[in-house]
Formats: structure tokens, sequence, C-alpha cells
């Protein structure tokens, strides 16, 4: 099953799900976002990568807004060329508007991967040819405040509930895919990764996360991931 296909199933699967306070908003970039994110999977998604580069979930203000994972608008426009209509999800939050391109806010963990990928490959064509970036879950949580809500803090019920249709979902994304080697983007994703994958699945690594809540990642995320890159064997 190609990347499309696949991601046009996780979507239905995920838009019948509910969930109970504090969580009072969901986003689904794979419904509302649709023209980003499959303008990123044709372009992008190619098998063979050295290595698959899985995050959390969406961003208010990168994803969420572009489709893209990671998506700070300002690279996904100029950088990576996707300039695709984006809608609006059913019940928005005042707080967390989408803007799509037009989007004026800028998502950190979105500038640092992204700014470094620009940096240290200078074209995507480049940088794909060695890495894919996906996020496993594609669902926004957000709670009456605006407050972002991670998908680790759902309640156990609804938590195993979304986390099957996303374990199929990047399973089928990894075996089209065919990466030599499989890292997660912080803790929950290597966690993620470690779970669902079998022994014959590619080796498992992990980098630090460049979310700004971090202090580590705001030490400098970018010399710190490619040190834990290069002690993976990944040459940059």
């Amino acid at each position: 099953m190609d990347p499309v296909r696949i991601t046009r199933k996780l979507a239905r699967e995920v838009d019948d799900l509910r969930f109970s306070s504090p969580v009072t908003h969901v986003y689904n970039p794979l419904v509302y976002a649709r023209a980003g994110v499959e303008a990123y999977l044709k372009q992008y998604a190619r098998p063979g990568c050295e290595a698959f580069l899985l995050g959390m979930n969406p961003g208010p203000w990168g994803m969420a807004q572009t489709g893209v994972p990671f998506g700070e608008v300002s690279f996904v426009r100029d950088w990576l060329r996707i300039d695709e209509r984006i809608g609006k999800p059913e019940h928005e939050h005042p707080k967390r508007p989408i803007q799509g391109l037009d989007c004026k806010r800028s998502e950190v963990s979105g500038q640092r991967v992204w700014g470094w990928a620009k940096e240290r490959f200078k074209t995507p064509t480049r940088f794909f040819a060695k890495f894919f970036v996906w996020n496993y879950c594609p669902l926004v949580f957000m709670e009456e405040s605006g407050r972002n809500r991670t998908p680790d803090k759902l309640p156990v019920d609804e938590r195993d509930a979304l986390f099957e249709p996303c374990n199929q979902a990047l399973r089928k994304m990894i075996e089209h895919l065919e990466p030599k080697r499989v890292i997660g983007i912080g803790a929950f994703a290597t966690t993620r990764l470690t779970k669902i994958l079998g022994d014959d699945a590619p080796p498992i690594g992990t980098v630090l996360h460049p979310s700004p809540a971090s202090p580590l990642a705001n030490r400098g995320w970018a010399p710190q991931a490619e040190a834990q890159l290069e002690a993976l064997g990944i040459r940059l």
C-alpha cells in the first residue's frame, strides 16, 4: 500500500474516535490539510532512504497548518516548495486558528528540524535521499484554554483506541519505504517504534526532540542531533 492510501485510511479511522475532557478540540490535518500532506508524500516519500525519522504528533503552528511533519510555514513553502490550499477543521479553537501557509506564527521544533536539513543538505533532493520525516499520530489535541495535550496524556482506553490504527499505519509506511534504520525523534516516538516493530525490523535509534520545552534542545539541537545520528552510523 502506497503512502497516500495509508494516510487516507488512517485519516478515516482516527476521525471516528472521540475524546473526553480535558480535550475539547481535535484537529485532523490528514483531512483538512490533505492537499499538503499528499503533496509532501508524493514528492518526498521514496523507498530506500537511509533513515526514517519519526515524531510524535502535529504541532499547532507546524503540521496543523501545513500538513507536513514539523512543517514550519516558511520552510514548507520556500524550501520544500509545497504551496497547497489548506482547509479548516470542523470545530476550530479560537486560540488555535488554521491559516495554512498564511500563518504568521512559527513552530520552533519545525524551525530546528527543517532549518538543520536546509543548512546541512542545501536541497530537499539531497536530504530526502537520506531521510524521511513522519509523525506517529496525526491528531492535534487541545484543551479549552488552547493548551496542547500530547497523545501520551490521554486516558488509557482512548489512547489504546488511537494507537491501534496509528500502529498499523506506521508498520505499512515502513514496509513501503524500506528504510535501513528507523529513528525516534524523542522518547515517545522511540518507545512506539520499539513496541510496534518486530525482530525483523530495521535497527531502531533515537535523537533528541527539538521542542523548546527541552532544556537540552535549547542548548543547540542540531549539533546534538548530528552527533547522535553519527553515533548510529549515519554519515552526514
